[in-house]
């Protein structure tokens, strides 16, 4: 061959071939992978990987969601997205360092995570000053978009949304002839626990509820028997629990060898929704209440298709945490997609240009869409019931697969 038909040859091929064809991208994810919430951690962890192996091959019958239908991100390519994980184990200092690690050594394009509030306002802070994306896909305290930060993003439904959430139902529930004279909030102490309560706080307030009783206690306590027998004394019709794993678990051992059930009992995700917490009082909960923005849905929707999926791998259905992570992988996947780049300014405005639609999405959100804070403002939620050995939702009306069943049957 001459050299100037080579030179032709090579030149023709620049021309046609993708330029990003072989390279992947790469996510860096923080979770908790050992620690008090390690198997929430292990979940998210899960679903964020079926979530990477539906970008990255093709599935047709998921058409309606972004980057389903084809292999990798078509405009880069066809690239891969490559996750490189790291364990937070809970630890805010730890998440600083691992972010730092993962943005500064191992070049990611941008972070996803982090499960515990208080992990994320300390991640996000990181990845801001390094002017790298981060998306919050579960972290649910107000002010992690509230600091002004250009870089930082989140998909989930935040505390007002869940204030707002529960004193409608209660309202209804009192509408619907229940006795519901007062409440009771209890809540543990870190940024996650203190954020929503403030919100429920003022949320009851505004609905003219009144709160008979505000516990707050210290997180991953040994021991809740005080906070019980306040309960048992305040008498409220209905408790709303904002904890973590090992507190609604101990929560509820607590409250059955005290012989305390209210009538009702709603949980703030988090502990309710880990995979632990129906084998490890499922039977001493039975009428809990939870709220989710996760319903398998009906066969052929989007959510139902990719519950199957991870039912196949792992042998268990979708919880609401897990699908939050699931979701925000998705929309992370799709701005970089959009963005044709993994340079984060690009990243960053194709987030900030975001537009999904509710049939684009794997859960019960109308739709993604930030505003100018980075907070997704057609996030919602709906309520779930435990009902034998599984989650129903009970509410609102338009979203019910199940009935609700009130007084909570609990262990009796």
């Amino acid at each position: 061959m001459s050299k100037a038909w080579f030179a032709v040859a090579t030149m023709f091929a620049a021309i046609i071939l993708p330029a990003h064809a072989a390279e992947s991208v790469k996510i860096g994810v923080i979770f908790p992978l050992t620690g008090n919430s390690a198997s929430a951690g292990q979940s998210a962890k899960e679903a964020v990987e079926l979530g990477a192996e539906i970008i990255n091959t093709a599935h047709p019958e998921l058409k309606a969601m972004p980057l389903a239908a084809t292999a990798g991100l078509p405009k880069l390519g066809g690239a891969k997205i490559v996750l490189d994980e790291a364990d937070h184990q809970g630890n805010p200092q730890v998440a600083q360092q691992q972010t730092l690690r993962l943005i500064s050594e191992d070049h990611v394009a941008a972070m996803l995570g982090s499960y515990q509030s208080s992990v994320s306002l300390v991640a996000t802070a990181v990845a801001e000053r390094q002017a790298v994306p981060f998306l919050v896909a579960d972290s649910v305290a107000a002010n992690i978009t509230g600091r002004g930060f250009k870089f930082t993003f989140r998909t989930t439904p935040i505390a007002p949304d869940f204030g707002k959430a529960y004193t409608q139902f209660l309202n209804d529930v009192k509408k619907s002839g229940r006795k519901l004279d007062s409440i009771a909030i209890v809540n543990e102490n870190t940024d996650y626990g203190t954020s929503v309560a403030a919100s429920l706080l003022e949320a009851a307030k505004n609905a003219n509820i009144n709160v008979s009783a505000h516990i707050s206690y210290n997180a991953n306590s040994p021991d809740v028997s005080a906070q019980v027998l306040q309960l048992k004394s305040a008498n409220p019709d209905a408790v709303i629990f904002v904890s973590y794993t090992a507190d609604s678990i101990l929560y509820f051992r607590t409250m059955k060898n005290l012989d305390y059930l209210p009538p009702i009992i709603i949980g703030d995700d988090s502990g309710f929704s880990d995979p632990s917490f129906i084998p490890a009082v499922g039977d001493l909960a039975q009428g809990a209440i939870n709220r989710s923005a996760f319903d398998i849905g009906k066969p052929g929707s989007n959510s139902y298709i990719v519950n199957q999926m991870f039912r196949a791998k792992y042998n268990r259905d979708l919880d609401d945490t897990s699908a939050r992570w699931m979701q925000g992988l998705f929309v992370l996947a799709d701005a970089i997609n959009r963005a044709g780049s993994t340079d984060a300014e690009q990243i960053r405005e194709a987030l900030n240009a975001t537009d999904l639609k509710a049939d684009q999405l794997m859960i019960g959100y109308n739709g993604v869409k930030f505003d100018g804070t980075g907070q997704n403002t057609l996030a919602s939620t709906f309520l779930i019931q435990l009902q034998g050995k599984q989650y129903v939702s009970v509410w609102p009306e338009d979203r019910a697969t199940g009935k609700l069943e009130l007084p909570m049957k609990g262990w009796r």
